[in-house]
């Protein structure tokens, strides 16, 4: 145990969450942060508006594409790390996982306009994400790395600990035996797999609008109920960061780095999971996409989960020192301040629905890379496999799990951003709307009308003879 917590320490220390900032920084500097006055541009873009979607036949929806990208980012931490983040590194910890959410939603941009940038048609479909990229700049064992803990990730955070939280809700709140719970899930995540990703699209997109909507809709309300307390939460949110408390004190620096991580956990900005899912929208507009990964950081860390925190913040059952609740109990805490008895059961169901998301996303995340790594093959085994952690996960006492999950974690989020920062130079002239010049190509298989490994990019033929440049998708 003692080892496994020094391994997590020094996984998401300062290094790794430095280079989180780093990555989030150079893209927003370099875009004269978009995130912030390009504010109008990406809304409309995306939930705001419908123009700009150049599509291909085969691929996901906009909505689709989003929901599921989702499913797997708004997870448990949602809730309970949340509340977790302000018991350990008091209020100012919101304020921190503000910044890290506004530098990371330029880092979601760049993911997502480079999985259309750089993705290739297989037999099976699209591929993409930081695998191809590092692939492309010539690092293969970089690539099977980040694959490899993709694979590892999926097992561990991604379906083990979210298997667990949801067997524990709902036996807490309803009385459902786990292994119902775990036999129930594994149930619809094998039929989800088996229909491909175009099925795991539609489940997601009729389950994460009601889901999200139906958690914020909660919070909101035990905020508006408490409004006259929301001027002195967030006084205590900047006062808990930035006050002289908080410079010249140890809470400043918990307050931190437990904002900080926690933000970065959220909503995967940097982190290589989203790609592996945005590579199959049927988007052909790179840029446009990208607009998709900001709305995703905007969505999971400053909507849903500033929600939670300042439900915690203005209902009053926040306290700090031995003792106190923390998790999804401080949550839960929260909400039945203006539900009642109703309070628990609600948070436990948003904890089952959060978490059964997540693991239909990871789901795809892990065959992507299984299917990169061995070229289709174990797929079935490992479908099998999958199926089986879930029900074994509902039964079982996971902290040792969450403990090696935020290492495969770690171990992705150092291949992919620096394939993000090698191919920020690409990145940038996509933003910029400039034509990107013609890869090589490195695939095994293509289906019938393409060339064997084809490297698709997002220059539409007709923008490039506009601008005299040469096509290059």
């Amino acid at each position: 145990m003692q080892v496994l917590e020094s391994l997590t320490s020094l996984a998401w220390g300062w290094p790794t969450i430095g280079l989180f900032l780093l990555t989030g920084a150079y893209y927003s500097l370099r875009t004269g942060f978009f995130s912030l006055f390009g504010l109008r541009e990406w809304w409309g873009a995306t939930v705001g508006g419908r123009r700009g979607r150049a599509r291909v036949r085969g691929g996901l929806s906009p909505m689709q594409t989003i929901s599921t990208a989702l499913a797997a980012t708004i997870g448990t931490g949602s809730i309970a790390g949340v509340a977790t983040a302000l018991t350990f590194g008091g209020p100012g910890a919101v304020f921190w996982m503000w910044v890290s959410a506004l530098l990371g939603m330029m880092t979601g941009w760049a993911e997502k306009a480079l999985a259309i940038s750089l993705r290739r048609r297989t037999s099976d479909g699209w591929q993409g994400g930081p695998m191809l990229w590092l692939e492309l700049a010539g690092l293969p064992g970089l690539a099977k790395l980040f694959a490899v803990a993709v694979v590892l990730a999926s097992f561990g955070m991604g379906n083990l600990v979210q298997a667990n939280s949801m067997a524990q809700a709902l036996e807490g709140a309803f009385g459902v035996p786990p292994l119902v719970t775990g036999l129930a899930a594994a149930a619809v995540t094998g039929l989800a797999l088996a229909g491909g990703v175009s099925r795991l699209g539609q489940i997601c997109e009729r389950l994460v609008p009601v889901m999200a909507l139906g958690y914020l809709a909660g919070g909101l309300w035990v905020i508006v109920t408490h409004l006259s307390a929301l001027p002195g939460a967030l006084a205590a949110i900047v006062d808990g960061a930035l006050g002289h408390e908080a410079l010249f004190g140890g809470m400043g620096a918990a307050a931190l780095q437990y904002g900080l991580a926690r933000g970065v956990m959220t909503n995967e900005a940097g982190l290589g999971s989203t790609p592996l899912i945005h590579c199959s929208a049927s988007n052909t507009d790179a840029r446009t996409e990208g607009m998709w990964g900001i709305f995703e950081v905007f969505c999971s860390t400053l909507l849903v989960c500033t929600v939670t925190a300042l439900a915690v913040l203005t209902s009053g059952v926040y306290r700090a020192g031995e003792g106190a609740l923390t998790g999804a109990q401080l949550t839960a805490a929260a909400f039945s301040t203006v539900l009642g008895g109703w309070g628990g059961p609600f948070i436990s169901l948003c904890l089952a629905l959060f978490g059964f998301t997540t693991l239909l996303g990871w789901s795809w995340y892990g065959r992507c890379a299984l299917t990169w790594l061995t070229g289709g093959r174990g797929e079935r085994l490992y479908r099998a496999a999958f199926l089986l952690a879930v029900c074994a996960g509902s039964c079982l006492a996971l902290r040792p799990v969450w403990q090696l999950a935020d290492v495969f974690n770690a171990l992705m989020a150092w291949p992919s951003l620096a394939a993000l920062l090698l191919w920020s130079g690409r990145a940038l002239r996509i933003f910029r709307g400039q034509a990107v010049e013609e890869l090589p190509h490195t695939n095994r298989t293509a289906p019938p009308g393409h060339t064997d490994g084809e490297v698709m990019t997002d220059v539409p033929k007709e923008e490039a003879r506009r601008s005299g440049e040469r096509h290059t998708g």
